[in-house]
């Protein structure tokens, strides 16, 4: 499986003024008590913005995996989280730039030895979508995507 993006990841200052969308940007320290306040937010966020029950739940789950393998993986000091409803309410882009340079690669269905089993990154990719990475030009490292589709 290859990892595509769609379109280029969006970033803060490429999404501004677009008013084609609804986006909410938030950056937090890359500590592990930050996944929790990112689940927090999301969850804030896409209930203000009336999203579907099960919308809401894998929104939070997939930005708290996401969160997650940011501070354990990378040495960052921060991470970004970008929400991007579409217009027509009907995708939900989560984004999580990190400063890491390691790249992202589908999961394994078995992991070797000494190796991670890939859990997180098996969630991102049944819950989403879809979802990539590629290079983050707001932190110099990596972003990290998935999209939502919102369900009635």
């Amino acid at each position: 499986m290859t990892l595509s993006t769609p379109s280029a990841p969006a970033s803060p200052s490429s999404l501004a003024g677009t008013g084609s969308r609804r986006e909410y940007w938030f950056g937090l320290p890359a500590l592990a008590t930050s996944a929790r306040s990112a689940r927090d937010t999301v969850r804030d966020r896409v209930r203000a913005w009336n999203l579907p029950g099960d919308t809401c739940c894998d929104a939070v789950l997939l930005v708290s995996e996401l969160t997650t393998n940011a501070v354990l993986h990378t040495s960052s000091g921060h991470v970004l989280c970008g929400l991007t409803l579409t217009r027509d309410e009907r995708r939900l882009r989560i984004e999580l730039h990190d400063e890491g340079d390691t790249p992202v690669s589908p999961p394994e269905t078995r992991a070797g030895p000494g190796q991670e089993s890939g859990r997180g990154l098996l969630l991102v990719q049944q819950l989403s979508h879809s979802w990539g990475s590629a290079r983050s030009t707001w932190a110099g490292g990596k972003v990290v995507w998935a999209e939502l589709t919102a369900h009635p």
